[in-house]
Order: C-alpha cells, then structure tokens, then sequence
C-alpha cells in the first residue's frame, strides 16, 4: 500500500492511497487543475480513482469538488451528515455513497474504517486503510480531543498520519481573534502539538513504522515545533521514521 499526501493544512487538504490498482483520493480541498497535475505525477489521472473519501465538509477538504465533479464520474464517500452537507451545495447526488462510522467496508482491495472525529463539520472522521495482506495506515486529522475511539482505531497501524496543529503558546500569544483561538483550542477544534504527540506515541508503542505529522497551521505552528514536541513523546518507544506534511506539494510518498 501507498500513500501519497498532496497538500495539508488550513490551504488545503488532499491524499491518495493506492493498492493493487485500487486509488482512492482522501478529500479534494485543492484545485482541480492541482488535484489532476498531482496524479498525472503519479502516472495517474482522475479516471483511475474508484473514489474520494470525504473527511468533513469544511472547504479545505472540499474546495476542489465542485469542478473535479463536472469534470469527472467520481464516486464520493462520505457519512450520512456529511453527504447531505454536499448534497446541499452540489449537484451531486448520483456520486455520493454512504459510509457508516465506525463500520468497515471494501473499496476495491482495501478495507475502509471510517473514525468518527471530535470537529464542528457534521458526520466528521478520519481512515484507517487495511491491504489483505494486513498492511495498515490511518490518516486522522482536524478532530479537538483524541477519544478512545480513536485510540482504538489507530492501535496497530504501520504507517500514521496524524494532527500537530498549532503549537499552545504560539496559538494564545498570536494575532487571530479571542473567538477563533477558543474554537481552534477546543474540544471540537484542532490538535495541539503536544496532543497529537500523544496519538504519534501511541501509534509507535503499537507498531507504527512511519509517522507524519499533518495540518499543520501557518500561523500558530512549524514543522521545527511540531517535529520537536513529538521527537520529545517518541523518546524510549521503537524508532520511527517521523515526517512533516507538505502544505502543497507534487507528493510525499510512504509505503507500507
């Protein structure tokens, strides 16, 4: 199994696992015109795609679906409250598939789990990507809290992809207003470094290989602070190769 991050971060948000001819686009909140230049580097085009999985519908996951549907018979995956909420703003109906939290299912030769997140999107989660072979990755991102749900579901994976945020002290003492830092730092807001430390060490204490670190935000984070606080949660457990995700890029390839 492969995976490929596209872009991560408040700009923009887009990935891509593959496994024995199956590929399967993580949300589209770039471009269009990025989304196909970026496959076209992986000897891909959108035609190839069995499908986008949605996370959650706020426009750094979604921004480049409305075009990537006119263009393109792409299959969209989503929870029920989260396609409704597409549904709502494209004409989109005849692509969209419903996943159930929680439930694993199958697209082409992966298995899906779909990981019910603490965010303010509707029907927000994350994925957890099995091969046959057992092979596994997760990619869970914009959620306020980790709950033991999570934990759960990322218990054993090979390769994470996992929320550092923004950095406590760079978050209280920046610009952005009172309203905005309170969602940012809340339960349904976005992981603190040091949260998403915690979730990366618990990963790697269970067997994870790889470990990215993902959303970074411009503002309130680096990857030198992310990386740091999370090289300080790793210290003792099995060594991992540790990752910061792009914010856009032609791709940053793992195998599992």
């Amino acid at each position: 199994m492969r995976l490929t991050i596209f872009a991560s971060g408040s700009s923009g948000n887009c990935a891509l696992v593959s496994h024995a001819g199956t590929h399967l686009l993580v949300d589209a909140g770039i471009s269009a015109k990025r989304i196909c230049a970026a496959l076209a580097h992986q000897n891909l085009s959108p035609e190839h795609l069995a499908g986008c999985l949605i996370t959650h519908t706020h426009s750094d996951h979604i921004a480049g679906l409305a075009t990537l549907t006119k263009r393109f018979e792409l299959p969209l995956y989503a929870t029920a409250p989260a396609a409704r909420q597409i549904a709502y703003r494209l004409p989109v109906d005849r692509l969209l598939r419903t996943l159930e939290p929680a439930l694993p299912c199958a697209i082409g030769a992966l298995s899906i789990l779909p990981i019910p997140t603490n965010h303010d999107s509707p029907g927000s989660v994350g994925y957890r990507f099995t091969a046959p072979n057992g092979r596994s990755a997760c990619l869970v991102t914009d959620l306020g809290l980790v709950t033991s749900q999570v934990e759960s579901a990322v218990r054993g994976v090979d390769l994470a992809v996992i929320e550092c945020n923004h950095d406590i002290d760079a978050l209280q003492n920046g610009p952005y207003p009172y309203y905005l830092k309170s969602r940012i730092a809340g339960p349904q807001g976005h992981l603190s470094n040091e949260d998403g430390a915690g979730l990366c060490a618990l990963c790697a204490q269970e067997g994870a290989h790889t470990v990215v670190l993902a959303h970074l935000s411009r503002e309130n984070n680096t990857p030198a602070l992310a990386r740091s606080a999370v090289t300080r949660a790793l210290e003792g457990l099995p060594p991992v190769r540790l990752e910061v995700a792009p914010v856009l890029c032609d791709g940053l390839t793992m195998e599992v």
